[in-house]
């Protein structure tokens, strides 16, 4: 039943290729008519050599509608052999885009849950596996199931009785092929997960290789490879091991089959129940009968495991979306921020912020400075409503941003984030990332603002240098361009959440000076752990256990000598929070 829902959901989603795959069964059954007409011209053949010598003019068309036959079937052959590839690129291309896009629409909380590795494993290898398994697969169980149908039907025309053995003594290898069948279904799920396991481990290790080995983690890395590993080396050699036992299995009961067959149509044939030729065509499609079980057999395991893979990638594309039940779009953005008794947690279990209220005006720059683990960030994740509030509201200009698209709120915003990000790309593709169609002006002067024009300019080619994992860019120029990608949008509202913790002293005094341009006239967000700099906002909200601890100037919140005196004070005493 599973098994059934995953083939019409299948379906579903590749309604474009029906067409195709209708055409490629065409084919398929023109070649199998013709691959078995070539025993019946065979036998005809056969009978044509006489005990005084050959009748060739009986021999002549049975010899060229062999040839006939023969080309005709490759052809075909050929042909559907390049549909089914063109079917099953285009099959996974477009179960991959699904998924994908899937994953571009996705809650931030469920990417943040999910192991980076085993996302990719089903997106990747699972999608793979389903298109060589269910289009392929398909296409070999509608062949094979053709060409029992027509050769059951020759078989009778030549005997009836030896044709009714046949058939009496084929269920044993449709039973025995099901009870392997049916086993290897869970085995193949098994190895999936433990393949996805295994990525993810890899992707781990290569990710942060260079903690690995500053806390020399290496043996230890590799022991919990070994056991990932193993793991997958069992359950890979218990899913090959039940699908490699179908075939010899069935084809010792074909061979016994045959044989039986071969025994009693000799005793026709001596009997003169039937020609010489015709036996021989006879056992031909005996064979021919048999055969398809091999494959259908053969075809059932490769369907199980690509069943188990399609369940994996359509559980990602069945995901819920992240969704805008609002049209509102959130425009002419004046910077008016207010919280207003906002509630959240990630565990309901562990209540993180409380109560949280604060306002903030269009232009104000306002510091968000507290210990680690008190909900700085968590503020900001609600702010883009990459999380909801469980309480409370949170309004930009006097709108609630729960009534708003996501994307006209994420539109008003300006992110620099501590951990920087570069995609695969030019530096200018890079500046532009939110900005495709910007200037080549318009990107250059942002680089400048944010002081990255000038390594820029030193790298081979410019604003034209490919940049990726391994571009020898050092941490601090990385930030730069994730600031000048600010600097060109320009938004309202700025988020900077220790946007400058990579970068040397000296660059710092001149980014933060293009920082005070740039949030000049905007409302601005600084998460900051160094305190000195966020002496010059507007507001300072120190936060302690998810409330607003305290909020105020830099000089007024001295002036309490409170919390966060004792946190300024702590810093310049050589402490740390």
């Amino acid at each position: 039943m599973k098994n059934q829902q995953t083939v019409r959901r299948l379906i579903q989603n590749q309604k474009g290729l029906l067409a195709p795959l209708a055409l490629s069964l065409f084919f398929s059954a023109i070649s199998v008519v013709a691959t078995l007409l070539i025993p019946v011209l065979a036998g005809r053949a056969i009978d044509a050599i006489e005990p005084g010598g050959v009748a060739f003019a009986r021999l002549k068309a049975p010899l060229f509608g062999i040839l006939l036959c023969a080309e005709a079937a490759g052809l075909f052959n050929w042909i559907t052999g390049r549909l089914n590839n063109r079917i099953a690129y285009r099959a996974v291309r477009d179960l991959r885009n699904r998924a994908f896009e899937r994953l571009q629409r996705l809650p931030v909380s469920y990417l943040d849950s999910a192991a980076v590795g085993d996302t990719v494993s089903r997106v990747v290898n699972d999608a793979e596996q389903v298109s060589d398994g269910l289009i392929l697969g398909f296409s070999q169980l509608f062949t094979g199931a053709l060409t029992i149908l027509i050769t059951l039907v020759l078989m009778l025309k030549i005997s009836v009785v030896i044709a009714m053995a046949v058939v009496v003594m084929t269920p044993l290898s449709l039973f025995t092929a099901r009870l392997i069948a049916s086993k290897t279904y869970r085995l193949f799920r098994r190895q999936s997960e433990s393949k996805g396991e295994q990525t993810a481990l890899i992707n781990e290790m290569i990710g942060n290789q260079k903690t690995v080995q500053a806390f020399c983690y290496e043996p230890r890395a590799a022991e919990r490879f070994d056991r990932t590993n193993a793991r997958l080396h069992k359950d890979s050699l218990k899913a090959v091991f039940y699908s490699s036992l179908t075939n010899p299995v069935t084809r010792f009961i074909n061979n016994i089959i045959y044989a039986a067959v071969a025994l009693l149509g000799a005793c026709v044939v001596l009997k003169g129940g039937m020609t010489v030729g015709a036996f021989v065509s006879f056992l031909a499609y005996a064979t021919q009968y048999t055969k398809p079980f091999n494959e259908i057999s053969g075809v059932m395991t490769e369907l199980q495991n690509a069943f188990a893979c399609a369940d994996r990638v359509l559980e990602l594309a069945d995901l819920p979306p992240e969704r805008d039940d609002e049209r509102r779009e959130l425009q002419d953005v004046k910077g008016n921020v207010r919280f207003d008794k906002v509630a959240f947690s990630y565990d309901p279990a562990n209540s993180l912020i409380q109560n949280l209220t604060f306002s903030a005006g269009a232009g104000q720059k306002i510091a968000i400075v507290g210990p680690t683990g008190c909900g700085k960030t968590t503020l900001i994740n609600l702010l883009l409503r990459f999380y909801e509030p469980n309480d409370g509201s949170i309004l930009v200009d006097g709108m609630d941003i729960a009534a708003v698209t996501r994307q006209s709120l994420r539109r008003n915003f300006g992110m620099v984030l501590q951990e920087t990000w570069i995609m695969n790309g030019t530096v200018k593709e890079n500046i532009a990332f939110g900005k495709p169609h910007a200037t080549m002006r318009e990107i250059v002067d942002a680089a400048v603002a944010a002081r990255a024009d000038g390594f820029i300019r030193r790298l081979p080619n410019g604003y034209d240098t490919v940049l990726g994992e391994n571009d020898g860019l050092s941490e601090g120029e990385r930030q730069l361009l994730c600031i000048a990608r600010v600097m060109l949008i320009k938004p309202p509202i700025l988020i900077l959440d220790e946007a400058t913790s990579s970068i040397d002293t000296r660059t710092e005094v001149n980014v933060q000076q293009a920082f005070a341009n740039l949030m000049e006239g905007r409302t601005s967000f600084v998460v900051a752990h160094r305190l000195s700099t966020v002496r010059d906002a507007d507001c300072i909200l120190v936060m302690k256990d998810g409330i607003v601890f305290e909020q105020g100037t830099h000089e007024e919140l001295l002036a309490k000598n409170g919390f966060y005196a004792e946190l300024y004070n702590s810093q310049f005493a050589g402490g740390s929070f």
